[in-house]
């Protein structure tokens, strides 16, 4: 049977025992498959954090900060129109809008704000706010994940990124970020978006006190959302940035994650992935010539270039790629260069 769907004991087996060169070709075989043009993508965009400001405490961010704190901030509308006006003139078509859990901004704010932003910028698709702020958005205006979802799409939300993921295993969490809303609310969160047609990225922080088999029993559980719904446009995995975060604190001999461990990790998740078209290189974290590794590894998308970047530059972790050197990048292993925008509509090939 051609492709037969990878099961959990095999994708072990290949993590822990198959050599790193024959995992690049298993996984560049079926990268081909899906996408026999050899085309990579990327995205102009950037990130817009509009408040520092959170309470969920997780203890591998050096980002956030308390309501009190000296340096915590909410962006006002002139600071947001003023990022946006600057990504046009590069020819931005996405932002990427997250914040830290603002422990007293009800819907009502957010609908002014997305209201804001897409009809004054109608060009600019609107990425924004993670499963932990949609939770948190309905607990604290007592509605459902449903009315927080429809009620930003009818301003304009356009799709969610997975971000909050980490490891979807909740004995992972309950140590890494005791606050953050479990696994199956995560999940809940991008199955009633998708319901509504909100497409969302599944992502995934490796690199902390997970176990192999954590790692599998997250892909396990994003393919058989995925099964169900079909709305998970891109998968997207990077490994923890530990320096000035908490979590290295109280686990002082944790090992930064090898550039070995994140190809093998990747090449195993496009085999198992089998229902993801697309699977993102995390270059921001890894670096532009492990970025560009990826490639080789079964990723096909090289996201973002990153205008602005706040979380994993707090957490020590300083890479930038503007969309010239991402065009050179691809094309220096005999791949097509090609802009899209949020929904991976080709805009521009190169």
């Amino acid at each position: 049977m051609k492709n037969k769907r990878l099961s959990n004991e095999e994708a072990l087996d290949l993590i822990q025992n198959a050599s790193l060169l024959d995992l690049g070709e298993m996984a560049s075989k079926r990268k081909l498959e899906l996408h026999p043009q050899k085309i990579t993508t990327f995205v102009v965009d950037r990130n817009i954090n509009y408040t520092n400001i959170c309470w969920v405490d997780c203890k591998f961010c050096a980002f956030y900060r308390h309501l009190k704190d000296d340096d915590a901030y909410v962006l006002t509308y002139d600071e947001i129109d003023e990022k946006i006006d600057e990504l046009l003139e590069i020819g931005g078509t996405q932002i990427l809008f997250q914040g830290g859990v603002h422990p007293k901004l009800k819907i009502e704010w957010y609908e002014d704000l997305v209201e804001h932003i897409c009809s004054k910028y109608p060009t600019i698709t609107l990425h924004g706010f993670s499963a932990i702020e949609i939770d948190y958005i309905a607990k604290l205006s007592h509605i459902s994940y449903q009315e927080v979802l429809q009620r930003l799409k009818n301003k304009g939300l356009a799709s969610i990124p997975g971000a909050g993921a980490e490891i979807l295993n909740d004995d992972v969490r309950d140590i890494i970020a005791p606050k953050k809303l479990d696994t199956e609310d995560w999940l809940e969160v991008h199955r009633q978006a998708h319901k509504l047609g909100i497409k969302s990225t599944a992502t995934m922080m490796f690199g902390t006190i997970e176990t192999d088999e954590q790692i599998i029993e997250h892909w396990d559980k994003i393919r058989q959302l995925q099964d169900e719904t079909g709305g998970f446009r891109a998968y997207i995995m990077w490994s923890f940035q530990s320096s000035h975060t908490q979590l290295l604190k109280e686990i002082p001999n944790m090992q930064p994650q090898s550039s070995n461990r994140y190809l093998r990790l990747l090449a195993v998740a496009r085999l198992y992935l089998d229902n993801f078209q697309n699977i993102q290189s995390s270059w921001v974290t890894q670096g532009s010539y492990i970025g560009q590794m990826a490639l080789k590894f079964g990723a096909n998308d090289l996201g973002s270039t990153m205008m602005e970047e706040n979380v994993v530059s707090a957490a020590g972790t300083t890479n930038s790629m503007n969309q010239s050197e991402m065009i050179n990048l691809i094309k220096d292993i005999g791949e097509n260069p090609a802009k899209r925008n949020t929904a991976y509509t080709i805009l521009e090939k190169f």
